[in-house]
């Protein structure tokens, strides 16, 4: 007999250990799943702008200057097929130089994010200069980044690719805009599949409020929120995990400014 308590108390013990965890994992704002790499799959890569990659900040996602938000200059504009209407933001992919003379030795692998669209252009055919048209899956990477797997003299190389885990320093970052009545926010430093599906935010005074996909990597509330401190809770696109990161931007919270969460995906 005392040997069976005995066993229902390591049960109870062991399950009271395990919601415990489960309690500490909502406490700090997030659930699982965790974002998986993904086969390689063969796709085209070409590059823009110079060794400085001076032309590659900015872009459709909005990061702005990549070196201040982070991606520095291993990056790539997405074809519209990647890019998915913005929802491609962020997410981070492995390349290789594929079956090409200008391919370097043992075909190193680089690793890029997705900041910008290349958008296509039907003035030329597909394969001769529309590069970008759908429903062609290409990266139209930064010089440098470029210049990791094949000799820029190529202009075009055949690639392998696949999606990967964004590793990330830190939490996500959120810069916001707007104004009292209308708030914009451009997510950045995302971690795990790098990409947002879905935004709430949170104002001290109010409930969750559903935030609007407006473009890129940018999601908007029309909502007073002037005075109030902020929080946000945001789901991957891709893995579907929920993170919530309480008053990351203070209640004088002002536009043009970036604020540090401490939350980010697996």
């Amino acid at each position: 007999m005392a040997s069976f308590l005995d066993s229902w108390t390591l049960i109870f013990l062991f399950l009271a250990v395990a919601l415990a965890a489960m309690g500490k994992a909502v406490a700090a704002g997030y659930t699982s799943p965790v974002f998986r790499p993904t086969p390689w799959k063969l796709a085209y890569a070409t590059f823009y702008g110079d060794e400085t990659a001076a032309e590659t900040m900015g872009g459709a996602c909005g990061y702005g200057n990549l070196f201040n938000s982070g991606y520095g200059t291993d990056t790539a504009a997405l074809s519209s097929v990647l890019f998915n209407n913005g929802y491609g933001c962020g997410q981070c992919f492995q390349l290789r130089c594929a079956k090409s003379q200008y391919c370097y030795k043992n075909s190193p692998i680089t690793t890029i994010t997705a900041t910008n669209l290349c958008p296509p252009n039907w003035s030329q055919d597909s394969n001769n200069g529309g590069w970008c048209n759908p429903p062609r899956t290409h990266f139209d990477m930064s010089k440098p980044a470029f210049m990791k797997i094949a000799q820029w003299k190529a202009g075009i190389v055949p690639v392998l690719f696949r999606r990967v885990t964004c590793v990330r320093k830190g939490g996500v970052r959120l810069m916001l805009q707007g104004n009292g009545y209308w708030l914009l926010v451009y997510v950045m430093n995302v971690g795990g599949g790098g990409d947002i599906a879905n935004m709430w935010v949170k104002g001290s005074k109010t409930g969750w409020i559903s935030m609007s996909h407006n473009w890129g990597a940018s999601y908007q509330a029309f909502a007073t929120l002037g005075g109030q401190s902020l929080s946000f809770k945001l789901t991957s696109y891709t893995s579907h995990e929920t993170i919530i990161a309480y008053n990351v931007a203070p209640s004088n919270w002002r536009a043009g400014m970036t604020y540090g969460s401490n939350v980010n995906f697996h």
